[in-house]
């Protein structure tokens, strides 16, 4: 009989979310399926097998969209054209990194021979090291190292676009929520379904222009074997009433690290953490709450509101982005 595992088991055996392998089922990277003698759904050998090369090419920075592509196409020239893409892509960004590091290393050359003088007095009258210094600050500066200057230039534009590493620091305000909630197979899906008709039908937006959405992971805290399960909330005025099975909740708001991704990248959620754990200014402020609300971890869908964006939380919309938010307390 081929291997079966639950969606717990995969997450285990392949070190990623339930939250990640649920959206690849949901934009049909792979396939669960429904066995007898199974409470929940299950992957077969092949479904494991392509999870695994989904996670190989992710660590590999091939994007979702490419991967469904190569998975499509089992063509060898095709899946070549794809990776010397990317191939190119990264070129640019080690020229860029190295432009830089060349730069410091040069600086690094510059204040070694230096290291016997006075800061004011010495290194800064140093014309050569201003050259050196002035890009990284003043970009007007006129250089005669041109060349110098357009790589770095180039290489700012390239690294600049890189969000990885891009945390900041916001407060969330207090807010009444209507909340979604649903366990069992596509909890996304499934509680975005009531909120979303709640939203249209008591035409929240024009009430409420700023609504805000926020979900997180919910399962069955009385199960621990179910992990299918997700909540959904809507921001809504205090005096408005929510009809079953939505639920009237009160959201205590705080301080929050926010990293903002496209739909799918939740690979993230582990590069946010590791930063919260390692910031110098920052600890983790987790909820004690008993997992009801997520320890206060949540997604927030962007735009939820806004009018130029009328799709709602849990869509298939492949532009959708989402903000991680990790509750943060200022260090003692």
């Amino acid at each position: 009989m081929n291997e079966l595992q639950t969606i717990t088991q995969a997450t285990k055996t392949l070190g990623v979310s339930t939250r990640m392998l649920r959206h690849y089922e949901r934009i049909g990277l792979v396939e669960s399926k429904r066995v007898e003698g199974y409470a929940y759904r299950v992957y077969d050998e092949e479904a494991l097998t392509r999870l695994k090369q989904i996670v190989i090419l992710r660590k590999l920075r091939v994007s979702l969209g490419q991967i469904a592509v190569l998975l499509r196409d089992d063509n060898t020239v095709n899946a070549i054209d794809l990776f010397m893409q990317n191939i190119s892509e990264m070129d640019e960004e080690i020229a860029s990194l190295r432009t830089i590091r060349n730069i410091l290393q040069a600086l690094v050359d510059k204040l070694r021979e230096n290291a016997g003088l006075q800061l004011s007095a010495g290194l800064l009258s140093d014309k050569k090291l201003m050259v050196l210094v002035a890009p990284l600050s003043i970009n007007q500066m006129n250089l005669k190292e041109a060349k110098t200057m357009s790589e770095l230039n180039r290489a700012s534009e390239r690294l600049g676009r890189l969000t990885d590493k891009d945390v900041r620091i916001i407060y969330l305000p207090p807010a009444t929520v209507a909340a979604s909630h649903f366990i069992g197979d596509e909890p996304e899906q499934q509680a975005a379904v009531l909120l979303n008709q709640f939203v249209q039908e008591s035409k929240l937006r024009e009430i409420k222009p700023d609504t805000r959405s926020f979900g997180f992971n919910h399962p069955d805290p009385r199960d621990e074997t179910n992990f299918h399960g997700y909540e959904i909330w809507a921001t809504i005025p205090d005096n408005m009433e929510v009809p079953p099975p939505l639920e009237k909740k009160r959201f205590e708001g705080g301080l929050y690290a926010a990293y903002m991704i496209p739909i799918g990248m939740f690979e993230a959620w582990h590069w946010l953490w590791k930063w919260a754990e390692n910031s110098e200014k920052y600890d983790l402020n987790l909820l004690d709450d008993d997992g009801e609300c997520s320890h206060g971890i949540l997604e927030e869908a962007l735009l939820f509101g806004h009018p130029a964006k009328p799709k709602d939380h849990g869509s298939s919309d492949d532009l959708l982005q989402l903000d991680l938010l990790l509750p943060i307390k200022e260090k003692k």
